[in-house]
Formats: structure tokens, sequence, C-alpha cells
């Protein structure tokens, strides 16, 4: 095959910090090309300095070659053509790459008419075009819709449409699918595989999935510190990886065990697979009781909950959450699990009291915290901790992370004076944090480390209930795996009860005694992990199994064909 990108000896520094050194790979035309590494081995620094999108203070040496002409030595308004043009580029996170004031489809139209002589006429069809390319239902009303009516998905679909939107050579997916549930994971990787067919569009996917790598990659290159330290192809670099920083990565990534991949493969030889989309609930038998606990006191206990928001001019109202019902025991953690849209996020919402149910109860620790107002309300929002997805965004940027670990002990006056330092210092040392980075800001932690401190924070009052909402979707797999053996430690120690939330099967396998499953606002499986992964019975839980992506080329497409059978 034929280069279409060289890069030769590239190097990006920043002032005296060099972040990337003598980088040189290639991607051929039609090529997969998965770049990985952790975060801050110069993956996306690498990616960006492709297009002219580092800051002004970068300094970037090397050759990067675009069919034979460089990009560094590009004029700017050539280099401008280029984007978006012959190189398309999808970024990590839809939300913050799309404009919230105007409608997808002006954004769409823009991103045409700036590489394309088309009247207003033509690229409005042209946009409704890509809205079906990429798989978009209904692409006339979602033409009309803002960023913020659709999720993650659609908007990682609609990212995607304006990236391929002038036909590029060369499509940059820079974590395409983080955070994103395995369902529409797994339909973003065969639509990027399916345009990759059709216009012959090579594709460089920077990523920490290894799952992902090894259903969509041709070629893997691994970065670490700034250097390309080994590359192959796929099957050579998961199946005999020669640096120890690639087997370390390697064995970093949580997979499901093979009593979940047998589950799918029984389901698809039995008359358990069944097309029809009903809703009722399939309950497993428990396989495990909880010593000493009595069954009508739960810590939470979740009854025919419903949350419905009204529709924007008199659209047609959304059940979010349809008469979901569920529990979670003292120590006991539970698994929720479902697709974008499928009610998770707004059943936690209802439990800490962020959402308004319409009908329904929610108890916590046998007080409905609909019916409580004042000291009691406040002494009830005590016992709830909650570690939200994304440490960025969670921790106050011009608050020392030290301060937001003490914002809830000062709020609820657990302590005073020199108290709050030393169980400061504390929770910072339970999570494995240095009690000397307390006085340093959240831009200057790690995505890792931030983590840790959204879990002392949750942990700062003694909860007796934990709600994690996808607390590791955004991590690297060491990182990841860091992080879950630290929950995992802390949840021993301090015996709550949690409410779990994750699109990844592999990390609710390992966490939780108990999964629901949730789909379309409904609960339509739930019971013992062990049960729900090895016997799926639901149809959806079945197609949400063979979604989940494994670490091994030859297993991943055999998973690949099983999900095409389930859809």
């Amino acid at each position: 095959m034929t280069d279409l990108l060289q890069l030769e000896g590239v190097e990006v520094s920043f002032g005296s910090f060099q972040a990337v050194r003598s980088v040189t790979y290639s991607v051929a035309a039609g090529e997969v090309v998965a770049v990985v590494g952790e975060s801050g081995s110069g993956k996306t620094v690498t990616a960006m300095s492709l297009l002219g999108l580092l800051p002004s203070t970068a300094k970037v040496s090397g050759r990067a070659l675009l069919d034979g002409r460089d990009l560094y030595d590009m004029p700017p308004a050539d280099l401008r053509k280029v984007r978006g043009g012959d190189v398309g580029m999808v970024f990590q996170e839809p939300m913050s790459a799309l404009n919230p004031v105007f409608t997808v489809g002006d954004q769409l139209v823009e991103a045409i008419k700036v590489h394309q002589e088309l009247s207003t006429a033509d690229a409005r069809s042209r946009a409704i075009e890509l809205l079906e390319l990429v798989g978009l239902p209904e692409p006339d009303r979602r033409f009309r819709s803002y960023p913020h009516e659709l999720s993650g998905g659609q908007l990682q679909r609609i990212v995607i449409a304006m990236a391929v939107a002038n036909e590029p050579k060369l499509l940059i997916a820079d974590e395409p699918t983080t955070a994103l549930d395995v369902t529409v994971q797994a339909e973003i990787l065969e639509l990027l595989r399916d345009l990759r067919n059709r216009i012959q569009t090579a594709i460089l996917l920077i990523t920490h999935d290894m799952g992902v790598v090894a259903d969509l990659a041709d070629r893997v290159v691994v970065m670490y510190d700034g250097q390309v330290v080994e590359q192959g192809t796929v099957t050579e670099i998961f199946t005999a990886p020669n640096e120890k920083y690639t087997q370390e990565l390697l064995g970093s990534v949580i997979t499901l065990g093979s009593r979940a991949t047998e589950g799918v493969e029984r389901a698809l030889a039995s008359d358990l697979v069944v097309r029809e989309n009903h809703l009722a609930v399939a309950d497993h038998p428990a396989t495990e009781s909880v010593p000493d606990v009595p069954a009508d006191k739960p810590v939470l206990s979740v009854e025919n909950l419903s949350v419905v928001y009204g529709g924007r001019f008199r659209a047609i109202s959304v059940h979010a959450a349809d008469q979901v019902s569920l529990h979670i025991e003292p120590g006991e953690v539970l698994g929720l699990v479902g697709e974008s849209g499928s009610g998770k996020s707004t059943v936690a919402g209802a439990v800490t009291g962020l959402v308004k149910a319409t009908s329904g109860c929610v108890r916590v620790n046998g007080v409905d915290i609909a019916r409580v107002r004042g000291r009691a309300a406040k002494a009830l929002r005590r016992n709830i901790g909650v570690v939200f997805q994304d440490p960025l965004s969670s921790l106050n940027p011009r608050t020392p992370v030290g301060d937001s670990v003490a914002e809830p002990i000062r709020l609820h006056k657990a302590l005073n004076g020199s108290d709050v330092d030393k169980r400061v210092a504390e929770l910072l040392e339970s999570v494995q944090l240095s009690a000397s980075l307390r006085t340093r800001y959240p831009h200057e932690l790690s995505g890792g480390q931030r983590q840790r401190v959204c879990i002392a924070r949750a942990l700062a009052l003694n909860p007796i209930l934990l709600i994690a909402d996808e607390p590791t979707s955004a991590l690297d797999v060491s990182v990841q795996a860091k992080v879950l053996d630290l929950f995992r430690s802390l949840q021993k120690e301090h015996g709550f009860a949690c409410l779990f939330i994750s699109h990844d099967l592999a990390v609710i396998e390992q966490l939780a005694g108990r999964v629901a499953v949730m789909h379309r606002g409904h609960v339509v499986e739930q019971g013992p992990t062990k049960g729900v992964l090895a016997e799926p019975i639901h149809p959806y839980t079945q197609r949400l199994l063979a979604a989940a992506p494994v670490a091994d080329p030859a297993e991943q497409r055999r998973r690949r064909e099983a999900w095409r059978q389930l859809t």
C-alpha cells in the first residue's frame, strides 16, 4: 500500500518541556493505524501538530508528509484548506467540539460551504445526506436540533459526519468512543469501518481502549513518554509484544471473563434470542444472600420511579425513567448498565435529589427523600456521596483540591479548625495521594489523581451510600486498573453501599455483586452479576454483551459477528 501520511522525526516542545521526541510512523491509504499509550505519552499532541492546532507556544520540528506535501511547511491559507478538506478531525469530546448556540444542521452546512462552492439549499441537502450516512434516525429532525438535545452517541455521529463532509483522504479520530456505551461504541466502530470501506479514507485512531484497537486497527503504534516504543500489525502487538511497556499496557486491560463470552454464544445457539422489543423484566434467581441484613431495610430502595421531561415547543414528552424499581443492601455494590439515553443518570439524579421524580418513591435508609425538608434533608444528603464521570469539570478550577475535599466537611460542620485539615490529609492518604498535593489546583493533577480527589471528597462524611457515575470511563487502562483496585479496597474498608453506573461490563463484572440493565427508561433485567453475564435472558442484554470489545483481535472478530447477528 502507498503511504498517505509519513511522520519523520517529529518533535514538539513547550518551552523547556519536550512533549514529543523523534516520532516516526506512517499511515497508508485506506489503512487504520491506532496510536496507543497512557495520558501524557504524546499521542494527541502529535496529531494536533499535523493540523496546526497546537498553541502558539509549541515548537514543532521534523516532517509530516501528506501525499508528499509537508504539512509543517504549508502557508496558513493552504493548511486551512487541508483542515476539513483533505484531513477530517473527530475530537474527543463532541459536546465541546460543537457550538451550543447553533443547530447541528447550521454547523454541518458551514463545514460544507467552507470547502465546497454550493448554494445553501444544496449544502443543506448534503448535510441531511451525511446525517443519513452516519446512521442517525429522522435526519430532518436532527438537522434542526441543538447539541444539548442529543445523546453522546448521536453527537459523536454528528462530529463524524462533519469530519467526513468533504470526503477527506485522512480521518484523525481522537478517542472517538471514550465514555460511549458499548452498543453505541460498537455502532460508531461499525460506522468508521463502513466509511473506510466506502470512501477509502485512511484513519489515524488515537485511543486508550485496547478492545477498540483489536476491533478496528490494522496496525498499532505504541507511545510512551513522547516516543514511539513499538509498532507492528495488530496481531503482532497483541499476541507477541516485544517491549515491557506494551506488555504492561496489555496486562492492565480489564476484559470480560470467559463466562460472559460463553453466555453470548449460548444465547446465539439457543431459543433465548428474542427479536421482539418486549420490556418485561427478566429476573435472575439470587445465588448469594447478604448475611444478617433485613430484606426490608435496604440502604437504597427505588419503587416504581418515573421521570418525565416535557418536550420543546409542544414536542412529545420524554419518559427518561419508567416504573424503575431496584434496591441496594448495606455493603452491596449494584451495577447499573445501559446505553446512552437509557435512563441510568436520571435514576442517579433522582436518588441524589437533583432530578425531581414524576411519580414513585426513592428511600435512602428508609427515608423518603421527597418528604424531607430543611435540616432533615441536609442530614439525609450527608449520607450520600457522589463521584461524577468527569473529574475535571466536577472540581472547581479556582480552588485547591484540598479545599474541594474539605468543602462538604465545612458545609455540614462535621469538624472545625485543625481537625478539618487532619481529616483532609487522612482522606487524601486513603486514596493513595500525598497530603502535599492539597495545595495544587485540578489542572496540575493527572486524570487519575483528579478522580482520586473526587473519591476522597465523596467519602469525606462517611456516607452509607455512594453514587458512582462512570468514574473510570475516561481513564487510561493502567490508571483505570489502579482506581478500581482503590475503589474495591475502600468499599471493603468502609462498607458503604454503592450504585455503580458504567457502560463497561468488564468493570461491572469485577466490582458489582448484582447488576440491573436499563433500556429506554425501563429495567429490563436484573440479578446476580455472574448470572446476568453468563446467562443473559433479555435480548437487549445479549446485544450489550456481544457489543463489549475485548483486547484480542481474533476473539473480537467473533464477537463482532455475534453482535451483527443480534442487531
